[in-house]
């Protein structure tokens, strides 16, 4: 993907009032083990369903990441189950090396404002990510996978529900996520957009489309603390 422009000057967010972020991958570091724990417990979530060996349920659930934005949302359409075990199932994880992060949550405290948590994940499993990194305070609301009605990022109701939902109007709102795919959206909203270029292997799973190119990221950054706190507010 072709890199935004980076500006010699402080980035100008003197215009924003509304902050949202993504959860997993974007308030904590993509490489500490948190996320791959969810992959592999939606993989087995997927061979128990479906009585398949891992390799199977592994190409299954993929599948379905690709086809529907989520492989929750490709179970729901395809499989016709029941969220909440699922939901329940795959955020049971170990957060035991998820360490606070004293200096994000001092650069997240200085941003004037409503800030927000947008996640295709659930409240609960939002609330233990916010909890272990002591930022709960932090935020007016979590907008999690029930919030927008199981239509998961990067579809673009998904992003008209919690801006409806909350009273956020765009052109004042920011948006962080480490997926470019999940920026399109509201950045043809007329919110401002902030890429966090974590390089993970799940960024670059997922849906073709739609297909994020420089002219829908209007900032990109590997250091989210860094990046908070050189912008002009």
């Amino acid at each position: 993907m072709e890199a935004a422009q980076t500006s010699p000057t402080k980035p100008d967010f003197r215009h924003v009032r509304d902050w949202v972020f993504d959860l997993d991958n974007t308030l904590y570091r993509a490489d500490n083990g948190i996320f791959a724990q969810i992959d592999a417990r939606m993989t087995l979530f997927v061979g128990k369903l479906l009585g398949t060996d891992p390799v199977a349920a592994r190409a299954v659930q993929k599948e379905l990441y690709r086809e529907h934005g989520t492989t929750l949302n490709g179970l729901i359409k395809v499989h016709g189950i029941d969220p909440e075990p699922y939901l329940d199932f795959v955020h049971d994880i170990a957060l035991d090396d998820l360490p606070a992060d004293p200096d994000l949550c001092a650069a997240i405290t200085k941003l004037p404002g409503r800030r927000y948590v947008f996640t295709n994940g659930c409240r609960r499993h939002a609330a233990r990510i916010l909890g272990r990194l002591q930022m709960a305070h932090l935020f007016d609301e979590v907008w999690d996978i029930r919030t927008i009605g199981f239509t998961p990022k990067p579809d673009p109701v998904a992003y008209e529900r919690v801006l409806a939902h909350a009273g956020v109007a765009a052109k004042g709102a920011a948006m962080f996520d480490d997926i470019a795919r999940n920026l399109v959206a509201p950045h043809d909203l007329g919110m401002t957009t902030v890429w966090l270029a974590a390089d993970s292997s799940w960024a670059r799973q997922g849906p073709e489309f739609p297909v994020a190119t420089g002219a829908h990221i209007d900032h990109e950054t590997r250091d989210l603390t860094h990046f908070l706190s050189t912008i002009e507010t």
